[in-house]
């Protein structure tokens, strides 16, 4: 397999984990929700990009980005629907105007 191509994000989330209130931490399965998927998802569905142009943010293409942005959905689905904690964290990215 080769390497993937580096992805450019704008926006760190830090370290981030989202959890269900009616279980304790240690009781949870989880996600891992990488930051290129967190970008695709807040370039695609909270600022309504189309995609060939959230591609080119990510400086990526467009159907790299459509297969990141359909795999976060399918993370975020299954720990909404199977109660499960969602990590972000991870992935090959680095900032804009910095390094990751």
């Amino acid at each position: 397999m080769r390497p993937k191509k580096t992805r450019w994000i704008k926006c760190n989330p830090g370290e981030r984990c989202f959890k269900p209130r009616c279980k304790p931490f240690s009781k949870l399965k989880s996600v891992r929700l990488s930051l290129d998927e967190f970008e695709a998802l807040r370039l695609a569905d909270l600022n309504g990009l189309k995609q060939v142009d959230a591609a080119l943010a990510m400086r990526i293409s467009r159907p790299t980005f459509s297969r990141i942005v359909a795999s976060a959905r399918k993370k975020i689905a299954d720990g909404l629907v199977n109660i499960k904690a969602i990590r972000i964290e991870g992935g090959c990215c680095k900032l804009k105007g910095g390094s990751k």
